[in-house]
């Protein structure tokens, strides 16, 4: 199954090098600054489940793109959908899968309406990873990938992603209950990223002041609210997870949109919490929420970021 990694950043990076570490065809859809790097230094993996480095690995710029691919692996960022989907079109053939891992959902019907509903599958990822020094990072032990049809068939092209993934360092999942699984992590990253963005702290130092931790479960409990209202209540087993993890004494666990709030750089607001208060308009019923809170805190972020881009 030839592969197209659309991206070789700390996602897709991470995912593509351990595909290319059992062999696998892989090609990485790159920038000309990424493209010069991996040419230079290779792709180089530094990880507490093993180390990889892969001596210039297969690159292809978008405007020299011009075979298709059996598996699209989109590991952009939302803000950057519009035109990671102008760069891999070419590559988009009759029988092309396309396996996103965003977070969220509303990149889904981004998709769907641009290649159609047959070509896109549901997925996700779970790791914590960045890029130092043009080198990937892997932050912790976490690193698991899930994908299947988004109506619960186990398909050929499921099993067939499955085969291709078998033997990775990774926990790879095919699932059939995948849209599911997206909601729950949704719920989960937008009570993260509400809280700890909005309080600029981690969840130990919240539930540590007064009034946090109830501030982190009545947040966790809107987002699942909307979840329900949406036809994806939370399961027990994952809300018990999120509970723990969200109240742990002592955490210092923050969601990356907080570390790029720290370095001054973009954010993905509008998919992660923009969508979900849409979605829930109609349980608020214009009242004011924790979850409208944090997303007015991440807009005026963006709006300073924007404004001293300008002037300065």
């Amino acid at each position: 199954m030839r592969t197209l990694v659309v991206g070789a950043g700390a996602v897709g990076g991470y995912f593509g090098g351990r595909l290319l570490e059992i062999n696998r065809d892989v090609t990485f859809l790159v920038r000309p600054r990424r493209a010069a790097e991996l040419a230079s230094r290779g792709l180089i993996i530094h990880s507490p489940v093993g180390d990889a480095s892969f001596s210039k690995p297969a690159t292809v710029l978008a405007e020299n793109l011009r075979e298709t691919f059996d598996l699209i692996l989109l590991s952009c960022k939302a803000y950057d959908l519009e035109s990671a989907i102008t760069s891999f079109a070419p590559a988009v053939g009759p029988k092309t899968s396309i396996l996103p891992l965003l977070n969220g959902i509303r990149h889904l019907e981004v998709l769907d309406e641009r290649f159609g509903r047959d070509r896109v599958l549901g997925g996700q990822c779970f790791i914590a990873a960045a890029v130092k020094d043009s080198e990937i990072v892997q932050l912790n032990e976490a690193h698991e990938l899930s994908f299947g049809e988004r109506d619960g068939t186990w398909s050929d092209r499921v099993q067939a992603i499955a085969r291709l993934m078998e033997g990775v360092k990774f926990k790879a999942h095919a699932s059939t209950e995948i849209l599911q699984e997206m909601w729950e992590k949704w719920v989960f990253l937008s009570s993260l990223a509400g809280c700890t963005c909005l309080m600029r702290a981690s969840i130990g130092d919240i539930c540590a002041s007064p009034g946090g931790k109830d501030f982190i479960l009545g947040l966790l409990e809107e987002c699942g609210s909307i979840a329900a209202a949406e036809g994806f209540p939370m399961r027990e087993a994952p809300l018990q997870r999120a509970n723990k993890v969200l109240t742990a004494p002592g955490s210092q666990l923050t969601a990356s949109m907080l570390r790029d709030i720290e370095r001054n750089a973009p954010i993905e607001a509008d998919h992660i919490i923009g969508d979900l208060l849409r979605r829930g308009a109609r349980l608020s019923q214009g009242k004011t929420s924790r979850l409208s809170v944090a997303f007015t805190h991440l807009k005026a972020y963006e709006a300073r970021r924007t404004r001293t881009s300008q002037t300065g």
